[in-house]
């Protein structure tokens, strides 16, 4: 495994992040997909055992079922000061008044209730989920300031959101002395590169660690087009974010095919391996339910592509409608 400094900071992470969505309760969310805690544990002990230190999860994973099984397992298996939690907030989390958002109430009521499912004083990452349109920028960036000064979470983190918003939001912190965002949780993978066009560049700038999510693209990025499976068939959130461009989509992940073959190494390694090549991406987080697809994750680590590899890949891409913000 290698570690990079995320960001502008000191805390070392793994160079590739687990993501936890995939545990929980199916019952609690809309994936019907996601592993109970019996066959998710297995896949978490064995991230730390390749040397993955760094978990991605939220509050509103399976409402707060994800916190808790990645909680339990993290206290069996590793030592807490080696590894870096990160969690979110801003989904709707309860119906009625103040269940969602980034208010000052909501941001400190969901840290506690956080913490107390993922079973730990603090943690490393906290993330805002998306922009909320309804509360001043002001009033959430104090908010997390005061989270971190009261040693809540080290960290703060955001995801999913226009350039300019994510700019306004360190302006902001800059300008009052807040903790500003030392991460960017954003959409981008080889079919959906809108990233490349302003948040990439503003993280370069202001050397903010990019942890991608979607790094495989829902799966698609790794197996034949005409192959299904449960996910694919069920998972209306990857269809949004990619059915109506799976014309244009199909030619760049034939050519992940073709070149993995000429290289002989699975299709993940290319696909991740192009990724962990763009500036300024820190981890891709890695979405597992099984040990093989961790394994051949972190296999992708050794794999290093040419100039003209990614040109090979990358020049199929048409522009895509913005997806995963409004």
């Amino acid at each position: 495994m290698e570690y990079v400094k995320l960001g502008n900071t000191g805390l070392d992470v793994s160079r590739l992040c687990l993501g936890c969505m995939s545990f929980g309760v199916a019952e609690r969310w809309i994936h019907k997909w996601v592993l109970d805690e019996e066959h998710s544990r297995p896949i978490i002990k064995k991230a730390l055992e390749l040397g993955i230190n760094f978990f991605d999860t939220a509050n509103v994973y399976s409402m707060g079922t994800s916190e808790e099984i990645l909680g339990r397992a993290l206290k069996d298996y590793a030592n807490r000061d080696e590894i870096v939690i990160a969690t979110k907030v801003h989904q709707r989390m309860h119906e009625g008044p103040n269940g969602a958002g980034l208010s000052r109430k909501a941001i400190m009521s969901e840290i506690d209730k956080s913490l107390k499912r993922l079973g730990t004083d603090y943690v490393d990452l906290y993330i805002i989920h998306r922009w909320d349109y309804n509360t001043p920028i002001e009033e959430t960036m104090e908010a997390l300031h005061d989270v971190v000064k009261a040693g809540k979470t080290r960290y703060i983190g955001a995801s999913s959101m226009a350039a300019w918003q994510f700019q306004k939001a360190l302006h902001v912190a800059e300008k009052n002395g807040w903790t500003r965002f030392v991460s960017m949780q954003n959409h981008y993978n080889l079919i959906y590169r809108e990233e490349e066009r302003e948040m990439m560049p503003l993280c370069k700038e202001e050397k903010i660690a990019v942890t991608p999510y979607s790094p495989l693209a829902s799966g698609r990025l790794t197996r034949d087009w005409s192959e299904t499976t449960l996910r694919s068939e069920t998972d209306e959130v990857q269809k949004m974010k990619y059915d109506k461009t799976s014309d244009a989509d199909r030619l760049v992940v034939e050519r992940v095919a073709s070149l993995a073959e000429k290289r002989g190494v699975p299709r993940i390694h290319i696909a991740l391996a192009w990724l962990l090549q763009k500036e300024p991406v820190t981890a891709p987080i890695i979405g597992a339910t099984k040990i093989s697809h961790l394994e051949d994750a972190v296999g992708a680590l050794s794999v290093k592509l040419t100039p003209e590899e990614m040109a090979f890949l990358e020049e199929p891409y048409v522009p895509h409608q913005i997806v995963g913000f409004r």
